[in-house]
């Protein structure tokens, strides 16, 4: 299969590398608005100037081509999928899918009524651990759920000297750590314990200005998102569940936690340096938490599991443009409810 790639900033590297790994792909063309990091990125991967693009709508009316992924900044997602849509390329959306609900739920509509093959890049639903967890639940090892405690931390943020990049900026991004991170851990809790129905958030920007890039000029900008996030939700079902969301935790890389406690056992998802699942199960005879030992069958690559959902091989864990929408609701939700300091309901 013949598959472009959209954007060339630091996500594509995942999305090349499970590419270059996969031997039913094959990465035919490239994509930028920025001419030098087309032309290394080019090379870096041998890919002829011809299918080397500054237009995304030049590399999708490319004929040959088959299925695209889009990792280029949020504000620009929704334009480019719906022209992937048109011009009948699969999809794999990098999230937020969109800025605002209002254009998840246009994209979502239109997709729909392509029937186009698409995936939306929630990464953590392709952890072994987070899918084993799933088929636990779904086998009742934990019973109905009553609390759900969640943390994605960074610590990148902290530094000063970084500059105005378009993670820090409302108009390029719709929101800070909350769209960066949050979204991440928003669809990992509906992925495993379900929907939310209610939200009340607190958020704050540490860092309130951040010096301009060099295309931009000289000086300072604002710094118009959060930094943090801290969430408090009711689940459908009736669970309570936390957030704790933020860029500016010193120390941690990529820190990504989710406890889900129920009536009959626990489990804990934990990915730092590694994908690893604890378990207390009352059925198992557990006494205190152990680590799993998770099935060969649980093992999955994002990438992977894009190329086979786009030739019909799809396990139905993958997450659909419904999903994104939904995720963009939850977000949008949590950004009035931070704004106006109020519970908001879904």
């Amino acid at each position: 299969m013949k598959v472009g790639v959209i954007g060339l900033g630091g996500i594509s590297d995942m999305h090349i590398s499970g590419l270059l790994d996969n031997e039913e792909a094959v990465l035919w063309s490239v994509c930028d608005c920025k001419e030098e990091v087309l032309a290394r990125r080019g090379e870096q991967y041998n890919i002829p100037e011809a299918r080397q693009y500054l237009s995304y709508e030049e590399m999708l009316a490319d004929p040959e081509l088959e299925a695209v992924s889009i990792g280029t900044p949020n504000y620009n997602h929704y334009e480019i999928a719906c022209e992937a849509v048109r011009q009948k390329k699969p999809f794999a959306l990098e999230k937020p899918v969109t800025l605002v609900a209002e254009e998840a739920a246009q994209l979502r509509d239109l997709v729909m009524e392509s029937g186009l093959p698409h995936m939306i890049c929630f990464s953590y639903r392709y952890k072994a651990a987070v899918r084993y967890a799933k088929w636990l639940m779904e086998q009742g090892a934990v019973g109905e759920v009553k609390h759900v405690y969640g943390q994605y931390l960074q610590g990148w943020g902290l530094h000063e000297d970084l500059p105005l990049i378009w993670r820090f900026r409302k108009e390029l991004t719709g929101s800070g750590a909350l769209g960066d991170l949050g979204s991440h851990l928003l669809d990992l809790q509906r992925f495993l314990a379900g929907n939310v129905q209610r939200v009340m958030a607190d958020a704050d920007t540490i860092i309130k200005e951040r010096s301009l890039l060099e295309e931009d000029g000289e000086g300072k900008g604002g710094v118009d998102v959060d930094d943090f996030c801290h969430v408090l939700a009711r689940l459908e079902g009736g669970a309570s569940s936390t957030m704790a969301i933020s860029r500016f935790a010193f120390g941690r890389g990529n820190f990504q936690q989710l406890e889900i406690f129920g009536e009959r056992g626990a489990l804990l998802y934990n990915l730092e340096e590694e994908d690893v699942l604890y378990v207390k199960l009352a059925e198992a005879g557990d006494e205190t938490f152990r680590k799993a030992e998770i099935p060969e069958q649980f093992h999955v690559a994002q990438m992977t599991s894009f190329i086979n959902l786009v030739t019909g091989k799809g396990d139905g864990y993958d997450a659909t443009m419904e999903d994104g929408y939904i995720n963009q609701q939850a977000l949008d939700s949590i950004i009035t409810s931070m704004t106006e300091q109020r519970w908001v309901t879904i």
